[in-house]
């Protein structure tokens, strides 16, 4: 049936409300059993397909298909405990869940009545948790973004209308005017979610204001920030909310063809995409005449190849038409001169999946969330050294120790906290003195990182601050377009004298080198890519300078990652004299005999550290590559250390 007024939609909505009602606890009468399998991209990997095809297959074989239904349905943000099960009625969550562990799931469980206990969720002290709702790292959060995410199927239209989905698109055409609605959403704060956090209502009011014709709609899916997956995630998981907003967006600048733009690679949201778009098609919320009306808004995809730099909305913009995806200079803005030479309003898919919640809710309803300049909810990704990895939506405002030790669960096997990056590979790493403060977009900008797309990485005292630079400014040389020479030239003479501080060779005149060149790259760059390349050195030269002095002046690396600066000495005292360590040294490092302790060649050692891993009296130690230490008594082999200098190292 194609929607075409507001009671259209009301009349799905009826259709498949019982089935949602059912999975948020209410009792209504439905006699069957919904089994929500978590179908995102870190369940997926972890084999939740043939999870699924087992539990269908046991269903079917035990005489189950009329009375339970398995349904595919988006990420539930738990990741560090997936593949996810969800049995309804009763909210029952199971974790960690393998193919295996189907027939177990039927027999026990669907036919049995009684909950598999094992598969139930236990918390760090051992205490069980038989639902969602009473899992803390739920509890925790704000769902605002994520709301349908592991409560809908994505791939069924009718469930999202079910939950009020497209009812603000019909709102907005049937009864609004566009200015009115633009108003809306500036009043509401929202703020864009995939870098600076220019206000949405402002950008959409700039593309509304321009009288050229054709205008278009795009959204930023290609999500550069390579350690987060918010939008991918939304994607996957509630794809018609981004479809509904771009719509919105579209009656209220004056376009009538949008394009969302993202990565060829992620398999999962491209497959949920094209279904979602063909769904909406097929309803008539996409396409000709939306809901009565003289308004037509079509979508169509465009596919990326993982450049980094195509994070940037005018590269962005270049690779849709075709052309290389490198920036250009602004203004114009895209809302000015985008597409094709056109006004075009982009934004990313966070952005877009906040708009329909706040034309549902009301603007005053988004405003009362956040800080002052920061309104609403922020997704993150926390990876990294943390118990609970995965993703996770708070109001903005929240604190890093929040985040951090509270939803994420603290940092694994009794290790201390170093610090957190944020914003992705250009964004900054913050010390443990701001846990405490709350999280929006200027207090980040004031100590040196950024919100970006919402990557969270904690670090702990086992990583070196000066290799953490190192390895991002890798990244950004990398994907630099090569197009202006601050990008081009700056950052990889930054990533050389990074090299040579890890690698032992660096001199105390690098210091200054670093930070003057990092503040060049980032005044001098043409786009955002090289303006906060530079931030991961700034921020651990500003916070951990003594770690840079370390390595340039004692030759040390604290933490003990960088190899060149480190030695594997036996312990004489604890050597066992059992070969293992020889056995598994591929560089042929390790020499002895049977009643004497084994000795390691520093010349020869290539520090892959495989012999400590393996030594069974962890005899073999790691330390700083000084030779005095190693060699400072007579009688006292290379390679080996006394128990007069063990102390030393």
């Amino acid at each position: 049936m194609k929607v075409q007024s507001i009671e259209d939609l009301k009349a799905v909505k009826e259709e498949y409300l019982p089935l949602i009602k059912q999975r948020l606890g209410h009792r209504n009468g439905l006699g069957s059993t919904q089994v929500m399998v978590c179908s995102g991209t870190a369940c997926t990997s972890a084999a939740s397909q043939d999870l699924r095809n087992g539990l269908q297959l046991e269903i079917e074989r035990h005489g189950l298909k009329e009375n339970v239904k398995v349904f595919k349905t988006g990420c539930f943000g738990f990741c560090q405990n997936g593949p996810i099960v969800m049995v309804h009625p009763g909210e029952v969550f199971y974790c960690n869940v393998k193919p295996e562990d189907a027939k177990e799931i039927v027999e026990t469980h669907l036919m049995g009545g009684q909950v598999v206990e094992r598969l139930l969720y236990r918390n760090v002290d051992n205490q069980v948790a038989q639902r969602m709702e009473d899992i803390h790292f739920f509890q925790a959060q704000t769902r605002i973004v994520l709301h349908n995410c592991g409560v809908i199927n994505p791939e069924e239209i009718g469930e999202y209308i079910a939950r009020d989905g497209y009812m603000a698109l019909a709102e907005v055409i049937q009864k609004n005017n566009p200015r009115e609605v633009i108003e809306a959403i500036k009043r509401s704060g929202l703020r864009g979610r995939g870098g600076a956090g220019f206000p949405t209502g402002r950008k959409w009011e700039m593309a509304a204001a321009q009288d050229v014709r054709p205008k278009y709609v795009l959204c930023n899916a290609d999500e550069g920030d390579p350690g987060a997956f918010m939008d991918r995630s939304i994607l996957e998981g509630d794809p018609h909310s981004v479809i509904e907003a771009m719509a919105v967006a579209g009656y209220c600048i004056g376009a009538s063809q949008g394009y969302i733009y993202v990565r060829a690679e992620y398999p999962i949201a491209v497959k949920r995409l094209e279904i979602a778009i063909e769904q909406a098609r097929e309803k008539g919320l996409l396409g000709k005449n939306l809901f009565g009306s003289s308004f037509d808004f079509d979508l169509g995809l465009r596919f990326g190849a993982g450049a980094f730099v195509c994070g940037e909305e005018t590269a962005l913009i270049h690779s849709v038409m075709g052309q290389r995806g490198e920036p250009r200079p602004r203004p114009p803005y895209p809302a000015q001169e985008g597409l094709w030479g056109k006004p075009t309003l982009i934004n990313n898919v966070e952005t877009y999946a906040n708009i329909p919640a706040i034309l549902r809710n009301g603007w005053e309803w988004y405003q009362g969330q956040g800080t002052a300049g920061s309104k609403g909810s922020k997704v993150f990704s926390l990876a990294g050294k943390i118990n609970n990895t995965g993703l996770i939506e708070v109001p903005m405002g929240t604190t890093l120790r929040t985040i951090i030790f509270d939803i994420g669960g603290g940092i694994p096997g009794g290790k201390k906290f170093k610090a957190v990056q944020t914003g992705g590979p250009s964004g900054g790493c913050i010390p443990e003195k701001y846990l405490d403060m709350p999280i929006d977009y200027e207090s980040l900008k004031e100590i040196g990182s950024m919100m970006g797309s919402g990557g969270m990485i904690v670090m702990n005292e086992d990583n070196c601050m000066v290799d953490i630079a190192r390895f991002y400014l890798e990244f950004t040389q990398d994907e630099s377009c090569g197009r202006c020479t601050p990008c081009r030239v700056g950052t990889k003479r930054l990533l050389e004298t990074l090299k040579r501080i890890t690698e032992g060779n660096g001199e105390i005149e690098d210091l200054e080198l670093l930070e003057e060149l990092s503040f060049d790259i980032r005044d001098a760059s043409l786009c955002g890519l090289g303006q906060t390349a530079p931030n991961p050195v700034i921020s651990t030269m500003r916070y951990f300078k003594d770690e840079y002095l370390a390595h340039i002046k004692d030759k040390n690396c604290p933490a003990g990652v960088c190899k060149e600066l480190l030695n594997f000495v036996v312990d004489e005292e604890k050597c066992a004299a059992c070969g293992i360590c020889a056995k598994d040294c591929a560089a042929g490092a390790i020499t002895g005999k049977p009643g004497e302790a084994y000795r390691i060649d520093p010349d020869k050692c290539s520090r892959c550290a495989a012999c400590a891993a393996k030594c069974p009296k962890k005899a073999i130690t790691r330390g700083p590559r000084k030779e005095e230490i190693i060699n400072g008594n007579q009688g006292i082999r290379p390679g080996t250390v006394s128990p007069e200098n063990r102390a030393a190292l």
